[in-house]
């Protein structure tokens, strides 16, 4: 029996949690068809075995939606859920402590640890009144839960603080520049079946380059 393939038609519909993993696997490996099988695998939820049963036709066309959707630029995300908690975005983020800063500015480039600064970004909501919400402080220690949260708030927020001017240190700079030299490398091996992803990676990098976290 053929199994049942549900492409995501929203980033909504994919966690931090598969991007890292097919973010990870693609610095690993450049290999075109391990990358197309992976992207398949992760982000429709299907097994390695079923993903080789996919006519190589249906496959191209399944690449295709997923790339044109990972390089979407979402509007942001104000809140969102993991299970039953409600997660909103930072209502007073220029009133952050250095604990807050300091995770942020750190982490906010880095996909593999990225959970960290979406953690000070967003956090339970204590109380709501319509469009007005507290949220919990700041705890460290839940940044493990963040994976579970939607990737349109993961990209979105970061577009949110290109917006708002934000600078981030030097050390990120220059990991960003490691970074754009391996992805240009993975980009070359990619160009027939990825170009949505290269344009989604590529608007990412240039918008961390950008950030700056003390506003002028």
């Amino acid at each position: 029996m053929k199994a049942t393939i549900v492409i995501p038609s929203d980033l909504s519909e994919i966690t931090l949690k598969q991007y890292q993993r097919f973010q990870k696997l693609q610095e690993m490996d450049s290999d075109e068809y391990f990358i197309r099988c992976k992207m398949i695998e992760i982000f429709c939820n299907i097994s390695h075995k079923d993903v080789l049963s996919i006519r190589m036709s249906d496959s191209e066309m399944i690449v295709k939606k997923l790339a044109k959707l990972l390089s979407e630029k979402p509007p942001l995300v104000k809140s969102f859920h993991i299970k039953d908690v409600e997660f909103g975005f930072h209502p007073e983020i220029e009133d952050m402590t250095l604990g807050e800063y300091i995770d942020l500015d750190t982490y906010i480039g880095d996909w593999q640890n990225i959970e960290t600064a979406m953690n000070v970004l967003y956090r339970p909501i204590k109380e709501r009144s319509k469009e007005k919400y507290s949220i919990n402080e700041y705890k460290p220690d839940s940044k493990d839960l963040m994976v579970h949260m939607p990737l349109n708030a993961v990209i979105s927020s970061v577009f949110f603080l290109l917006n708002l001017g934000i600078d981030l240190s030097v050390a990120m700079s220059h990991y960003l520049q490691e970074e754009t030299k391996k992805q240009q490398v993975q980009d070359r091996d990619l160009d027939n079946v990825g170009d949505g992803i290269k344009v989604f990676t590529d608007s990412l990098k240039e918008i961390l380059q950008n950030l700056k976290i003390s506003q002028n």
